[in-house]
């Protein structure tokens, strides 16, 4: 086995960068903006002089809420420089959501974009623990909040880059929390060491080479932000960032920067595809991508742009990736690929036996090098100790492994959905809902949508002698909901289907049920404006 050591973490990789090649170009912006290697350690080494200044100590929680930027990843590694733990938050939430995650965080110190910043001033009276606001891009803020906001220039005031602040990060230290969606509760921070994101790199640099050109847009409050810059400056890459994916932008982006590689998610994938075909589709620079799940249409997609290879994997915020394609050999679109060096899965009943090969049950996952999984869910000690029983940890999700240790991915056991690669909680978006005053109860269940993964139906029943519409509910919770949570489909039913024992809604009638003729739907309301609008 090899040991993780302190030089193999992000923070000292790209400072010995930065001392053998200051000048490589590291970060660029598709706005034309760029950093090279040395300029983006000088970056991390102000922000953590700056964060140390405002009191921030080794072992403290700080929460971000910033888009994909070079200012999230100079917190972050300036923090990790400091000691303390970046709890990034979802650049969508606001309202009891964004109250209850930076509560939950024990945060005193918040770094928010301007324009986000109302989002915060706006629950900033909920908020208990929180004692400073910064705005990382704001001059000059006065907006009313028992908390102290801090404005960009007040926050870098006569900082220099001293090196002599920083602390090495271990291994075994967190690198940063990140949320994830609860199933019968509320979402849970997960808690990532260092040597857990040095191994999801793996599946990254496993198929790139030095001269890669990563294209990156997975937000910085996900895992795949963070790995793709983690991944880049291992092998000595550059990045080219875009704040958000767009198919219209993405083959532009390519071109005009070089992009050859990218780890993108199957709904894009059919995105691009669904884009009429141009004569100039395969001149481009794409050489490889990582992609999960795989879109059926893989092969004709590699045909028309030209693509040489993709691998896939199989991972949680909280495992990594223990289950991945040998390079580009895959067994074929439906399989997740096989075990990884380095971690243990097992396929098991409700009691943790194994079941039958060939059989469908739970998977459950450990590894043999410590730290390379989850250290727990921050403040739930109860929900951490449940997900570890028996020495495993429980993925929920339903798994089969064929004869030649092909994985593959059936269901999900858990009560949560997916869509677009956001996860979410089927329980916090039952709680959002309920709290229509028209509403007396709601079941939201997962439906199949035409770009893959899932697109979220809400089941309602309506109080007596309420008139309230689908339209009028949707709107309702615009307001309220995170924008990746929002019901696509919206159903009135006299009541829900009960168990007769403990009387919990049968969710299994519900998903079975499907997409029946009075199901509303949002999109075919609003042609042009999507789900999240």
């Amino acid at each position: 086995m090899t040991w993780i050591q302190p030089a193999d973490l992000l923070p000292q990789v790209l400072r010995r960068r930065a001392n053998n090649d200051p000048d490589e170009l590291f970060l660029r912006h598709v706005d034309g903006s760029s950093e090279t290697y040395g300029q983006t350690y000088e970056a991390s080494l102000r922000w953590a002089n700056a964060l140390s200044r405002l009191g921030v100590t080794r072992g403290d929680n700080v929460l971000l809420m910033l888009p994909n930027s070079f200012e999230a990843y100079h917190a972050w590694l300036g923090l990790s420089w400091v000691g303390a733990v970046e709890v990034s938050l979802n650049t969508a939430y606001q309202g009891r959501m964004l109250t209850y995650t930076v509560e939950a965080s024990d945060a005193k110190v918040m770094l928010v974009s301007q324009e986000l910043l109302p989002r915060v001033t706006d629950i900033a009276d909920q908020l208990e623990k929180l004692e400073t606001i910064v705005v990382v891009d704001g001059e000059n803020e006065s907006a009313s909040t028992a908390q102290r906001i801090v404005s960009r220039g007040d926050f870098f005031y006569d900082v220099v880059a001293d090196p002599d602040v920083a602390i090495e990060p271990q291994p075994w230290d967190i690198c940063c929390v990140i949320w994830t969606s609860g199933t019968t509760g509320p979402s849970k921070g997960v808690m990532l060491p260092w040597a857990e994101m040095y191994r999801f790199n793996e599946i990254i640099t496993s198929v790139t080479g030095s001269d890669e050109v990563y294209y990156h847009f997975m937000p910085p409050f996900h895992i795949g932000g963070k790995l793709i810059i983690s991944a880049a400056a291992e092998q000595a890459g550059s990045v080219v960032i875009r704040p958000v994916f767009s198919s219209s932008k993405f083959w532009d982006d390519v071109r005009n920067f070089g992009c050859t590689h990218v780890n993108i998610q199957g709904p894009m994938v059919r995105m691009l595809m669904n884009a009429p075909e141009n004569s100039n589709d395969r001149d481009n620079s794409l050489r490889t991508m990582g992609c999960a799940p795989l879109p059926a249409d893989l092969v004709d997609f590699h045909d028309r742009f030209g693509i040489r290879g993709t691998n896939t994997y199989y991972g949680m915020t909280e495992i990594g990736l223990p289950i991945a394609s040998r390079g580009f050999d895959l067994a074929d679109l439906n399989s997740c690929g096989r075990l990884r060096d380095g971690y243990e899965v097992r396929i098991v009943d409700e009691y943790d036996y194994p079941v039958a090969a060939g059989e469908v049950g739970e998977l459950i996952v450990r590894a043999d090098h410590p730290w390379v999984m989850n250290a727990g869910y921050y403040g739930r000690p109860q929900e951490t100790a449940e997900s570890w029983r028996n020495g495993w940890f429980h993925t929920g999700d339903a798994f089969r492994v064929d004869k030649d240790g092909n994985f593959y991915f059936v269901d999900r056991f858990k009560d949560a959905l997916r869509r677009r690669g956001e996860n979410i909680s089927s329980f916090e978006v039952e709680s959002q809902v309920g709290e229509h005053p028209d509403v007396l109860e709601t079941a939201a269940v997962a439906v199949p949508s035409e770009l893959g993964e899932d697109d979220v139906m809400i089941y309602v029943v309506r109080g007596r002698d309420s008139e309230l519409t689908e339209p009028e509910l949707h709107a309702w919770l615009v307001e309220r909901m995170p924008k990746f949570m929002r019901p696509r489909y919206i159903e009135f039913l006299d009541t829900l289907p009960k168990t007769d024992a403990t009387l919990r809604t049968k969710k299994i009638e519900l998903r079975n049920r499907g997409l029946s003729v009075n199901a509303w739907d949002f999109e075919s309301a609003n042609p042009g404006l999507g789900t999240r609008s």
